[in-house]
């Protein structure tokens, strides 16, 4: 069966989504302004969540059209094949959002669509009361400019959470922005990997999951696998198939350091929950005293900054000291994501390159120096 699909996406990965979407054999990729659309079997859907490091979700595009009236948005939910998915059975709770539209009430938008998939389904299934006790159905809308788009997330939880790490330190990224830090920075099976700030090691452990292809999902459950009309033995597959996949002959190695030893403890806690914790070594070091111990190596890093644990005068004397610590040599790359528009100033050297990111809603931008 042809699925179409939708990755909604932290603003600024989409191309990095895109890539890995088509390097899944994923079908008819496009990358829009925070999402990826794409189509591909049941397959697919199982191996997207399972391997995909950048996505926050997966979900099934149900269908698209325009509302401007409550009658519109009725119709045109009722006229999409809502029992493909959703058996007699089963909980279907409806949120979603309503940008730049005629119709603005979230609350009402939702109590209409949920009024229309009931109707659909009392008409298919000859019955007039749900239970909803069965799997979760979450249907998720979107109303952009007056243009419905009703879909099914098949993820649950969203997928950053990978589930090794359940402590983090006070500002936490993201797993799947780390990720995508590390895809950027173009990590691979043989390099060396720092992060001289590495908090709970998040960077540092996706770029060993990533340098090794080690599938992100491929230990956590997702809420299409309890779904009817997914077959069960599509997620074995596709588990085998990640596993299959895994690099195990390696010459990676990571570093991490931070100033604070109990985060510390518990960056090498959750690399043991990963499985790469012989991959990385953490040690207590002050930034001021970094150095990096190979003579090639790549350092990606998320300094605290203003808008996270600092104030702007304590942000920039740290950008100075990394400006004096990251120093440029041949086979040694500096990734430093910040929304400081005066980090080069500060840092004391322009980017070779420069690129747009959302971390969270703060607006950053990751400054590569590779040159």
């Amino acid at each position: 069966m042809k699925i179409n699909y939708v990755i909604p996406c932290l603003l600024g990965v989409e191309s990095v989504i895109a890539e890995e979407m088509r390097a899944l054999e994923a079908e008819n990729v496009v990358a829009e302004n925070g999402r990826v659309l794409f189509s591909g079997d049941e397959n697919i859907l199982a191996r997207a969540n399972i391997c995909s490091r950048y996505a926050e979700r997966i979900q099934i595009l149900v269908g698209t059209f325009e509302a401007r009236s409550f009658e519109e948005l009725f119709q045109g939910t009722k006229k999409l094949p809502w029992e493909q998915w959703i058996g007699a059975d089963d909980a279907f709770p409806v949120k979603g959002y309503s940008i730049n539209s005629t119709l603005f009430s979230v609350s009402d938008c939702q109590s209409i669509i949920k009024k229309a998939v009931v109707e659909r389904l009392k008409s298919k299934y000859g019955i007039s009361w749900f239970d909803e006790t069965g799997p979760i159905h979450q249907i998720q809308f979107s109303i952009m400019k007056d243009k419905v788009s009703l879909l099914l997330d098949t993820s649950g939880a969203g997928l950053h959470k990978r589930g090794y790490r359940l402590e983090a330190n006070g500002a936490p990224m993201k797993e799947t922005l780390a990720a995508a830090l590390c895809s950027l920075a173009r990590v691979r099976h043989y390099h060396t990997l720092y992060d001289p700030m590495c908090g709970s090691g998040t960077i540092l452990i996706e770029g060993a999951m990533l340098a090794h292809n080690m599938a992100p999902g491929i230990n956590r459950r997702f809420a299409a696998e309890r779904w009817d009309v997914i077959p069960r033995n599509v997620w074995a597959e596709e588990r085998e198939r990640a596993k299959s996949l895994v690099i195990t002959d390696s010459s990676f190695v990571a570093y991490g350091s931070d100033i604070d030893e109990k985060v510390l403890d518990i960056a090498r806690e959750n690399a043991k929950r990963a499985g790469v914790s012989d991959k990385i070594y953490f040690e207590k070091c002050d930034l001021r005293d970094f150095t990096m111990k190979t003579e090639k190596g790549t350092l990606i890093c998320n300094p605290p900054y203003g808008e996270r644990l600092l104030d702007i005068q304590q942000a920039q004397a740290l950008y100075k000291v990394m400006g004096q610590r990251f120093t440029p040599a041949r086979g040694r790359a500096y990734y430093v994501i910040s929304p400081s528009e005066e980090f080069e100033n500060e840092f004391g050297r322009k980017a070779d390159k420069r690129r747009k990111l959302y971390n969270g809603m703060i607006k950053c931008q990751l400054f590569m120096y590779f040159k």
